[in-house]
């Protein structure tokens, strides 16, 4: 069970505001976190941070997570005072409309709210048609454009605003799990690691959601032997899940190892090995071809690294509700110290 400290730093963490490129607030809280643990703290000119556990050890050891989460910036204020966005990483219009969100400006955060044409005045080809983000806007409550710049620039971040939440059977939903939950894996396990040989590298990478940017400069900078790479995955126990899609993957059932091309396969079995030796609660899943996180770029640094992956069973992911089950956090840990604590 994850105690009231490990409790209360997911929670800073998750609802923490850093879409990517303005990951700092994030890091800042990472930093704080680790730094009694690690013997070196690093940032690099892309803003991601490394911190290191016995910089002198063999292997090294890199452990990965992104930032940032999926937000907007502003592209436009118009003379009603309105703000229009461009996406951060990938959004469902849909979950967007009607939310709450925190817009980043001069003065610190501003609320709002994404508004959209009451469904009482569309006619008929409107109601049939899905949501446009460039048909959505922020409503700050200016009076006009002049006053929403007072607040506001072109270019500051907009992100969700919503709370963590815990919910019935130990699980609970933030607007930013993908992949603070990761984050939080990493930061966890760096403090749990009582001893090895290895040199371990905990990163936390900024700007994944628009490219996996971070990482890559990363991986070329700490040049890892091994690399795991902690991101959210779906979980299909709901009720339109699809174990043909994503596999039968369950949210309290533990982390997800993940086999295929952009995992190697000793990396594989030895994460699976130290499951099943220290009775961790683990699921297996499988990919055909590079995976969409961290691991698909650090796999490839410099002349290869062998990489492994474990996810995080998320439900609703890339939405302000994403939901998932804290025994899988405390799962993941205990795997990611065991494993490195196998060296």
């Amino acid at each position: 069970m994850l105690n009231k400290k490990s409790i209360e730093y997911l929670q800073s963490l998750v609802e923490c505001h850093g879409g990517p490129g303005y990951e700092q607030d994030v890091q800042q809280l990472f930093r704080q976190r680790i730094k009694a643990c690690c013997q070196r703290l690093d940032t690099d000119r892309l803003g991601s941070v490394v911190a290191v556990r016995n910089p002198k050890g063999s292997p090294r050891i890199l452990l990965d997570a992104h930032a940032d989460e999926i937000a907007f910036v502003v592209k436009h204020i118009d003379e009603q005072g309105f703000l229009h966005l461009a996406a951060s990483g990938g959004w469902d219009a849909e979950v967007v409309v009607g939310q709450r969100v925190l817009v980043h400006g001069i003065e610190g955060p501003r609320p709002g709210v994404i508004g959209k044409k009451a469904i009482h005045l569309m006619d008929e080809a409107e109601r049939s048609k899905k949501s446009q983000l460039d048909k959505l806007w922020v409503d700050l409550g200016a009076r006009d454009g002049e006053q929403a710049r007072q607040w506001v620039e072109i270019g500051d971040s907009v992100t969700m605003h919503a709370p963590f939440t815990r919910l019935l059977n130990n699980f609970a939903t933030a607007k930013s799990f993908d992949n603070r939950a990761g984050l939080f894996v990493v930061s966890e396990t760096l403090r749990g690691i009582k001893k090895t040989k290895a040199a371990v590298h905990g990163v936390s990478a900024v700007q994944e959601e628009i490219g996996l940017r971070g990482a890559v400069a990363c991986a070329y900078l700490v040049e890892p032997d091994i690399a795991v790479a902690i991101d959210v995955t779906h979980a299909n126990d709901q009720p339109d899940g699809d174990p043909r899609k994503v596999g039968d993957i369950k949210l309290g059932k533990g982390p997800v190892i993940v086999r295929g091309p952009n995992v190697c396969p000793t990396i594989f079995e030895r994460l699976v090995k130290v499951a099943k030796k220290g009775k961790i609660p683990h699921q297996i899943a499988a990919s055909g071809r590079g995976t969409g996180t961290d691991a698909n770029v650090i796999q490839l640094s410099r002349g290869g690294v062998s990489t492994g992956l474990i996810g995080l069973p998320l439900r609703y992911m890339h939405n302000p509700c994403e939901l998932l089950s804290l025994e899988d956090l405390e799962s993941a840990v205990r795997l990611l110290v065991a494993f490195v604590e196998s060296y």
